[in-house]
């Protein structure tokens, strides 16, 4: 079986358990959504209720997670050529704006609730072994949803893992309000309803906020940097790292490189080092997916700046009719095979090459020959440095 048969194999067989999980979550929260409400209604249990109306608010984040779950998986297309991997990270935001609004709607409800207790009906021990199952449901789902999360690499579906696992401590919390109130304190049954919409709210709180700032395109950390250019450096003929830029893109890293290489070697030369790099990155860190490099001889930081104060230099075409300009009067001037640019230190580097057979020539003298051309070119500003070569 071929790597890339195998690796599909692994997808499809991931993403039937993803499937089935959900399925299964969607079934549980709904089942416990309508035992929760039912007997909380019937116990006269406020907070089990508000558990309830938690365990529905799974559905609707179950149906969530499915949707964005098939959509991130999907592969690049002409539209989305990184993939389609931020609409999970999307789905994670709204999960965790979702648990936001309901963490606000049970405090202010449990409040209200704790402001009126003489109204408010004593709870019956119905409510405390709907709490007890309700506990020892979703605890097993959190178990195995997050087991599926992380051998699929799947931050959306670890995340609401959490949110099985928020559901499990919040029945706790009624169960121990619940008994609070049958022994005589009902002001317990309403703070625990507001410990479990706290609990909701950072959660919530959590997910939301590192999803928005994989959204923005916020870097990764100091440590990552730090450990990406290490594995750089060691690649021979890279001499710097600069202008280093990561992000996150779903489970996906996504990397911008400026390498530094030998001014002198040749462009090929160059591209197959970056290939290099980007070889040893992918092989020792499997969640980047895309590297883009740009290959640099010095650190040209300053110039690549918008508003840089630096005047840009002229191509080769003005640089030669320049030199054919200024260098009209010099014998064997025109006779070069080879004129070789390097941009380096604000400048330009000339390297004329020359037939070895013009040495033979009794007229002409090398030492003479390289002065004339570097008086000649005196008033051209951007030429930093001229050397002649023979062969």
């Amino acid at each position: 079986m071929t790597s890339e048969l195998l690796q599909s194999v692994k997808t499809d067989s991931s993403y039937r358990t993803t499937q089935g999980v959900i399925i299964l979550s969607t079934f549980l929260d709904l089942t416990l959504g309508c035992l929760k409400i039912g007997v909380g209604w019937i116990a006269n249990s406020h907070a089990l209720i508000a558990d309830g109306i938690h365990s529905f608010s799974d559905l609707f984040t179950d149906l969530v997670v499915w949707v964005f779950n098939h959509i991130g998986r999907q592969a690049p297309d002409e539209e989305h050529p990184y993939g389609h991997a931020r609409f999970e990270t999307f789905g994670t935001v709204i999960l965790g704006a979702v648990l936001l609004g309901v963490a606000g709607a049970l405090i202010y409800d449990s409040i209200i609730r704790l402001m009126n207790l003489d109204s408010i009906a004593v709870p019956e021990w119905p409510a405390l072994v709907a709490a007890a199952i309700s506990f020892m449901i979703k605890e097993w789902l959190y178990q195995i949803t997050r087991r599926v999360g992380e051998k699929t690499n799947s931050a959306l579906l670890i995340a609401n893992a959490w949110h099985h696992r928020s559901d499990s401590l919040s029945s706790v919390i009624v169960f121990v309000g619940v008994a609070g109130a049958l022994m005589g304190a009902p002001w317990l049954e309403m703070v625990a309803a507001i410990g479990v919409a706290m609990m909701i709210a950072h959660i919530g709180w959590n997910l939301g906020s590192r999803s928005v700032e994989e959204l923005v395109d916020t870097a990764l950390s100091g440590e990552d940097m730090e450990q990406f250019k290490a594995a750089m450096v060691d690649v021979e003929g890279v001499t710097g790292i600069h202008s280093l830029r990561t992000r996150k893109m779903g489970n996906d890293v996504l990397l911008d490189i400026h390498i530094q290489v030998d001014p002198g070697i040749s462009v090929s030369e160059g591209h197959h080092i970056g290939e290099w790099v980007t070889r040893a990155l992918i092989n020792k860190f499997p969640a980047i997916s895309d590297i883009i490099f740009h290959i640099d001889a010095e650190d040209d930081t300053y110039l690549e700046e918008r508003d840089s104060p630096l005047p840009m230099l002229p191509l080769r075409a003005e640089v030669r009719n320049a030199l054919k300009e200024a260098w009209c009067d010099i014998e064997f001037a025109d006779d070069n095979k080879k004129v070789t640019l390097h941009y380096l230190d604000e400048g330009i580097n000339v390297e004329v090459y020359l037939d070895r057979k013009v040495l033979l020539t009794e007229s002409h003298d090398a030492s003479l020959f390289k002065a004339e051309l570097i008086e000649s070119s005196s008033k051209l500003e951007w030429i930093t440095k001229i050397s002649v070569w023979y062969g």
